[in-house]
């Protein structure tokens, strides 16, 4: 490993991990570990890995095969497991994926999202399933009076478009996450709404780029809603965007931040194979294929795990640790500066922290500057496992945390991790949209989202 974080020492990628692993494994007596993960309507995702074939290394295989089953689920979505190839590795992930094992927020999430019962099936041979994939078109409509919405933790941004030209865009910060009253979250979505719709001589269609999952326009889990009760959610969060759609007469599609994001960089370079990141209050993904559209995957790689260290930050939320919502977002910047010694001001909300990091930036502080190298080394190796599930040829960097001169920062340090680690995906054209796109990006593309009918 050739690049150390100054401000987290025992930061050990997983990238190098796995690439370490497949290189011994090669070099052994060795077998083939299958691994299916399957989601809505029979879809799936299949993963073979060469394992050891010594028992003495069952714990080794174990290890590896767990962070990526871990991955998979969380980068494809899905409730059934099916393993076949290795019976350790099957049993103690059988015993992992309960509402009592190490993995019940996944299993509990999972079944939420899916509504399904979780399982992990031993399936050997001709009982392990075929391929069955999909592709999903995604926005690219700019016709007629739109509006745009981007629902942030920390901000919400809108737009109006008029046949593909922004005539409005503002941004508003607001505290969804701490507040348990639904009709908070209500009355500030349609007051973004009937705002950029002032704008606009009538509203023909609604898009809405929102972090969280989302099955026919129904919000099935937000981060944003955290704080809502249980006995809230269904009648009054899950139909709440279909509910102000029709308030406001117009057809309306909501897609799931990261997807609006590789979106808008798809446009933007008008090209395909795009992975974007939103690096804010948490870190959202989404993906366009080589075909230019969707592959109907969850992308929530907010718990994908990039550090293999049992010291790396445990995430509050899914209580697993070494995830990328601790290393891509504004909890990364913060978890660094506090590493570095820094004491920000009593009772500062995560979005002032950040800010307070930014401003020191600005000023040319030298620790600041660290935080975004640092955070660059966590990109550049993270970038290779991503690769294990995304054909990657663009990668486009948005969010707040990359705003400023520490973006630029972030973007080189990563090429320089590549070139000197990982020399076959050093041509990965890591990018990011210039500073008012970089804002207000989002909430243009999720104006794309609806076609008019």
């Amino acid at each position: 490993m050739k690049f150390v974080p100054v401000y987290d020492k025992t930061f050990n990628p997983i990238s190098v991990v796995l690439r370490d692993f497949k290189e011994k494994v090669l070099k052994e007596e060795n077998k083939t570990l299958k691994i299916c993960v399957e989601r809505n309507d029979n879809y799936n995702y299949i993963y073979q890995l060469q394992i050891f074939a010594d028992n003495n290394k069952r714990e080794e295989n174990y290890g590896i095969a767990e962070r990526l089953i871990k991955s998979i689920l969380w980068v494809v979505g899905g409730y059934k497991i099916y393993i076949d190839g290795d019976d350790y590795v099957y049993d103690k992930i059988k015993d992992d994926y309960t509402l009592t094992g190490k993995r019940a927020f996944d299993v509990d999430f999972m079944q939420t999202v899916y509504e399904k019962t979780f399982e992990v099936i031993k399936a050997e041979g001709e009982a392990f399933p075929k391929a069955n994939n999909c592709s999903v078109k995604i926005g690219g409509h700019l016709d007629g009076c739109r509006i745009g919405f981007d629902a942030g933790g920390s901000d919400r941004k809108v737009s109006a478009v008029i046949d593909g030209k922004v005539v409005y865009s503002e941004e508003v910060v607001w505290f969804p996450k701490t507040n348990s009253d639904y009709h908070y979250h209500y009355e500030g979505i349609m007051a973004a709404m009937k705002t950029a719709a002032s704008k606009m001589p009538r509203v023909d269609a609604i898009g809405v780029s929102s972090a969280g999952v989302y099955i026919n326009n129904k919000i099935m889990v937000a981060s944003l809603f955290l704080k809502v009760p249980k006995e809230d959610y269904k009648p009054y969060v899950q139909n709440m965007y279909i509910d102000i759609a029709k308030e406001i007469g117009a057809p309306l599609e909501v897609a799931n931040d990261g997807d609006v994001t590789a979106l808008a960089g798809a446009i933007d370079l008008k090209d395909n194979c795009v992975l974007g990141i939103a690096m804010g209050t948490s870190e959202a993904v989404g993906y366009i294929n080589d075909k230019g559209l969707l592959n109907g995957w969850l992308s929530e790689v907010a718990f994908v795990p990039v550090d293999y260290s049992k010291d790396a930050m445990i995430d509050e939320w899914s209580g697993d640790y070494g995830c990328g919502v601790k290393y891509f977002s504004q909890d990364g910047v913060i978890k660094l500066a506090e590493n570095a010694g820094y004491k920000f001001p009593e009772g500062a909300s995560p979005a002032e922290k950040l800010k307070e990091v930014q401003k020191l930036m600005l000023s040319g502080d030298a620790m600041a500057k660290q935080i975004y190298e640092d955070i660059g080394v966590y990109l550049g190796y993270a970038i290779p496992y991503y690769s294990e599930f995304y054909k990657i040829k663009h990668l486009l960097l948005l969010g707040r945390v990359t705003s400023g001169e520490g973006g630029s920062i972030i973007v080189n340090k990563a090429k320089e991790v590549l070139k000197a680690e990982f020399p076959e995906y050093a041509d990965i054209n890591i990018t990011m949209p210039d500073e008012s796109n970089k804002r207000v990006g989002q909430s243009i593309a999720a104006a794309s989202l609806p076609e008019i009918k």
